[in-house]
């Protein structure tokens, strides 16, 4: 979230790039027409920070359909911005359209992911019932369905959210529907693993674990945020309970795995140090040779016991519902999160934490 890495986010139909000026501490906007719809959700290019995907509705002949579409932002506004926060004067621009992800066949999108470790040319989308993998080609001017598997089974069928595994050389994804979590291969398109009633309501987001491969976390409408090992999911690993109303973001920390951002509909976003469960369970690990004789026996000593899971600090600067929650690509530090106020704030994991993680 500092200047080579925006926040963006998506205020009906416009598209706010937002940087963070980490030495001054100062927020700047740049504003980008999104004339095609009310945007419902926002996914960036792994491989190319100017290219994004978009689910928004879409009116025609009294019918709301929820469509998806690839864009590329301005060329000056992917490096950032240094305009005055204050200035209103500055030019509002508009999204350079790429290419539809065609939907009129599946029903309505949910979400786009993009495959993580890739070049930008593989996306999946959820519409309904259905799972979508495109390819992008001609430079993202085309978008051509390449696999597709449908969701069967009693109960509500459409898909609510997806996440695509970082593991397994990107072959894997989880995806959400009423209150189960299921897993698919890619590259056959079929299920791998099912989590029925992984939660007690309907499950709200996903997100894996970057550095352990077989770790999912989920939250949900029932105020819990659960955490899985995917090689046997017949009980979570891990509960959290401290939200009092449904929980729609949750997300791991990119670099130090025990860091938990989730985000709920009680105006509260709550950082977590679930570190039992993360990579580094026992701490940060020193090699032999950075530790003096002297340190030796302290060093012992401070491995043997894993230290607790705690909640490390519940922000409460939202006064509505706080519906996103993202870590900074850039600081491992820097978190934001948006409540549907449009109240967008960016905090920092305590100093005392970090120093902790890191010593």
């Amino acid at each position: 979230m500092e200047d080579d890495a925006p926040v963006i986010y998506g205020l009906e139909f416009q598209i706010h790039i937002i940087d963070f000026d980490d030495e001054n501490n100062i927020i700047n906007k740049n504003v980008l027409l999104h004339q095609v719809g009310e945007i419902w959700h926002i996914s960036t290019s792994p491989a190319d920070k100017g290219v994004l995907a978009t689910c928004y509705n879409k009116t025609s002949d009294t019918k709301v359909m929820t469509c998806a579409a690839v864009w590329r932002m301005p060329k000056e506004l992917e490096s950032g911005s240094h305009e005055s926060p204050d200035d209103s004067s500055s030019n509002t621009q508009t999204l350079e359209l790429l290419c539809h992800l065609d939907n009129t066949a599946h029903g309505n999108m949910a979400c786009v992911m993009w495959e993580p470790m890739g070049d930008g040319k593989k996306i999946i989308s959820l519409a309904d019932n259905n799972i979508l993998m495109w390819d992008l080609q001609e430079s993202s001017a085309k978008a051509v369905l390449s696999s597709s598997a449908a969701l069967e089974g009693k109960g509500q069928l459409k898909f609510t959210s997806g996440r695509w595994s970082p593991h397994h050389n990107c072959t894997q994804i989880a995806t959400a529907n009423d209150t189960n979590v299921r897993g698919w291969d890619t590259r056959s398109m079929r299920q791998i693993y099912c989590i029925e009633n992984a939660h007690g309501q309907l499950v709200r987001d996903l997100d894996f674990n970057p550095n352990k491969q077989y770790y999912l976390a989920s939250c949900g409408d029932d105020c819990k945020v659960k955490f899985w090992d995917t090689r046997n999911v017949t009980e979570p690993v891990k509960t959290l309970e401290e939200h009092s109303h449904w929980v729609w973001n949750v997300r791991y920390n990119h670099s130090h795995d025990q860091l938990i951002l989730t985000g709920s509909s009680d105006s509260r976003v709550i950082l977590s140090n679930m570190v039992s469960i993360s990579s580094e369970p026992f701490g940060h690990m020193v090699d032999d040779d950075e530790v003096s004789d002297q340190e030796d026996q302290h060093q012992e000593e401070k491995i043997k016991e894993p230290l607790q899971d705690s909640v490390i600090a519940t922000y409460e600067e939202h006064e509505d519902s706080v519906y996103a929650v993202e870590w900074s690509s850039a600081d491992p530090w820097l978190f934001a999160s948006l409540s549907y106020d449009g109240r967008l704030v960016i905090n920092r994991v305590p100093r005392a934490l970090k120093y902790h993680i890191l010593l």
